[in-house]
């Protein structure tokens, strides 16, 4: 008798491990607990009965009864083209008159004064407090500090790489910018992880609380900072009060969402464990799901370090100052090179944070019993109470002498300009690489092909679809994959839409979505699967992505659309590149927490590494993959606004034009709109956690 495997065999056993089955009745091979086969004798389901056991065809058909019913009644009423106006509702006049009292009111009435006026007041302290600590260490005390401290928390390479970031960021005439801007992200971070690390624990102990998280979180990632940077300039005024907490909206959801992925992960083995040796809740939280969720909440502190460092040009549009504004400016006159030289410290600080903040909670270090020497634990003398206080005796003497020779900024003599290079190179891919080039075609081709060829027919195929024809389709893929109160919410988001008056422009976002999402989920899960099975590819990878997230999207905008005019693909491209660093991350780290006795069982029972892949890893990495799908609907939602501003036209552009010209109608409604397109999209694209627990 052959001993050897076959495909077919290797791969029913991957699905088996995957799904936890070892037989029919629960037993090795099928047995029961006597030893018996334990077959029974069970009929056969005609193939009506099995075609109604299928809840889905029963929901499909449930719907088609109601459609037949409601579509007539409602095609005879209102028509059967786009969204009916008699549906539609004017909101300018109360949204002028909300504008308007604000505008009156915000010198007088107590909800500012006594309210918004504090919390202003002590935003404005803190980041001030912490720019007077940073200009007074000096250049010399700030490198020396952050260092040390690296090399602290992280090891030398780190340490390395903290010295020669803050050193280019002095050589590249951006000291005091930078100082400006980490003074606002030390402060901003500080404040996204408390309120993203409360949100995030109330979701991940209360199904009822995670289940009213949902929207709530969907909507501070999703609503353009654009669209609510009207409101909150006129609530707060221009300066960093404003900048911090547009800040804080966008940067907070990640870690709420990762906090309570990582708290409703916890192995309940584990939590019963704990229970069993009479551990109260609190003991339970801190003993056992917070160490558990380690990974996530590291994942969620990157990922919030990231998206606030990728507010600093759009924080600056409202008076925040520092490398933002150095962006802003240098784009305003088209100069690439100048921006570029601001871009480079905002993407430095990212990647030293990141590393910092991750090795601090053991991220990046491998277990052991005893540190090296020189190792991420540090030298003897950098290890313990005695380590700090060494930390920052170094940094005080260092810091004096930087203020005794004079120089507390950078010395202007050491700056080297890079503007001029980079200008040049840009020029010369504009004249080799727009048209004219052999057999595959120039840049603007493959722009105007991808337009013709996908986004076209996307949005043609969308606006032409009868309004009531949308709300079916979104209504069964919601349902299939979730529950009637999914299919309701999604519905009634998109059905919100045409309420608001802007069907039209919402369909041509839709198409470029769609197809920004597909090219994200094709690339990001297939680079996330590589990165999973080599911790090398994972260490070359993650620079790349940090300088990907972290770039200002003005930065590259300028070449991207020299390269590829200005039009819908160039915002597409731009979405695609900033939602492609979360997603690979989310999938790498779900692939990584696969239980290896589950691969290893698959293993050793023949599987190939792509049946393992595709049978276990993927099945039980999947509430990671669903939540990678999400983050990327999120992120390229939240770029469809830059791209307005390269020709993507839509919601995008009249969410800009409302900010440019104070319309808060405008600007607001088409900020309401991507909204509940992203409301749409995430329950279209997540299934509720009853189905996740099925495996369906």
């Amino acid at each position: 008798m052959s001993t050897a495997t076959t495909a077919p065999a290797r791969e029913r056993t991957a699905k088996s491990v995957a799904s936890g089955e070892t037989g029919r009745s629960g037993g090795p091979g099928g047995r029961g607990p006597d030893g018996s086969t334990g077959s029974t004798d069970t009929p056969k389901a005609t193939p009506s009965q099995a075609l109604l056991r299928y809840r889905g065809l029963s929901k499909i058909l449930l719907l088609a009864v109601a459609a037949a019913v409601l579509v007539p009644i409602a095609g005879a009423t209102w028509g059967s083209g786009t969204w009916p106006g008699a549906l539609s509702v004017d909101l300018s006049e109360p949204l002028g008159k909300v504008s308007d009292w604000i505008i009156d009111n915000r010198d007088s009435h107590p909800l500012f004064l006594y309210f918004f006026g504090h919390i202003s007041n002590a935003v404005v302290m803190s980041v001030r407090a912490v720019y007077v600590v940073l200009l007074t260490l000096g250049w010399t005390g700030v490198t020396a500090g952050v260092t040390l401290v690296a090399w602290r928390v992280a090891g030398r390479r780190v340490a390395v790489v903290a010295l020669l970031s803050f050193a280019l960021s002095g050589l590249l005439g951006m000291w005091v910018p930078t100082m400006q801007t980490l003074a606002l992200m030390i402060v901003s971070v500080l404040a996204s992880v408390v309120v993203g690390a409360l949100l995030g624990l109330a979701g991940g102990l209360s199904d009822r609380m995670f289940r009213l998280l949902r929207p709530v979180l969907d909507t501070m990632q999703v609503m353009p900072a654009f669209a609510y940077l009207l409101p909150v300039v006129l609530i707060f005024g221009l300066g960093v009060p404003a900048a911090l907490l547009t800040t804080v909206v966008y940067a907070a959801p990640p870690m709420a969402r990762l906090t309570a992925l990582g708290l409703r992960g916890a192995d309940p083995g584990v939590l019963e464990a704990v229970s069993s040796l009479g551990a109260t809740g609190r003991q339970r939280l801190l003993t056992a799901r917070l160490p558990l969720a380690r990974r996530e909440l590291l994942l969620g502190l990157n990922q919030t370090i990231m998206m606030a460092l990728s507010m600093a040009v759009i924080a600056c549009m409202i008076g925040a100052g520092g490398l933002g504004d150095r962006v802003y400016q240098a784009l305003a006159s088209v100069d690439v090179g100048a921006a570029l030289a601001a871009a480079i410290p905002i993407v430095l600080l990212a990647i030293v944070m990141d590393r910092m903040t991750a090795a601090a909670g053991g991220a990046d270090r491998p277990a052991r019993t005893k540190p090296r020497p020189g190792s991420a634990d540090g030298p003897r003398l950098l290890r313990g109470w005695r380590g700090w206080a060494g930390v920052a005796v170094v940094t005080a003497a260092l810091a004096l002498v930087g203020r005794l020779t004079g120089s507390t900024v950078w010395p202007s003599g050491w700056v080297v300009e890079i503007a001029p290079p980079v200008n040049d190179f840009k020029e010369w891919m504009v004249d080799h690489l727009y048209s004219g080039v052999p057999v595959v075609g120039g840049t603007a081709d493959w722009a105007a092909n991808f337009t013709s060829w996908v986004l076209d027919p996307l949005r043609d195929g969308l606006t032409a679809l009868p309004w009531w024809g949308a709300l079916l389709i979104v209504a069964a893929l919601a349902w299939l994959i979730g529950t009637w109160r999914t299919a309701l919410t999604a519905v009634l988001a998109l059905a919100a839409i045409g309420v608001l008056g802007v069907w039209k422009p919402s369909m041509d976002t839709f198409s470029q979505v769609i197809a920004a999402l597909v090219a994200t989920l094709i690339v990001g899960v297939g680079v996330g699967i590589l990165a999973s099975g080599s911790e090398r590819f994972e260490r070359l990878l993650r620079p790349v992505l940090d300088v990907m997230q972290t770039m200002p999207q003005f930065v590259y905008l300028i070449p991207v659309v020299a390269l590829f005019a200005v039009g819908r693909a160039p915002a597409v491209a731009a979405a695609v590149v900033y939602a492609l660093p979360a997603v690979i991350r989310i999938t790498t780290q779900g692939l990584r927490r696969v239980d290896p006795a589950a691969m290893e069982s698959a293993r050793s029972l023949g599987a190939t590494r792509w049946q393992i892949l595709r049978q276990v890893q993927l099945p039980l990495a999947r509430p990671s993959l669903l939540l990678a799908v999400n983050q990327g609907v999120v992120l390229i939602l939240a770029v469809v606004v830059i791209g307005g501003l390269v020709g993507g036209g839509a919601l995008g552009y009249d969410v800009v034009t409302g900010l440019a010209t104070g319309d808060l109608d405008l600007g607001l409604v088409a900020g309401v709109a991507i909204v509940c397109l992203g409301l749409t999209l995430d329950r279209v694209t997540q299934p509720t956690e009853r189905r996740a627990r099925k495996g369906a």
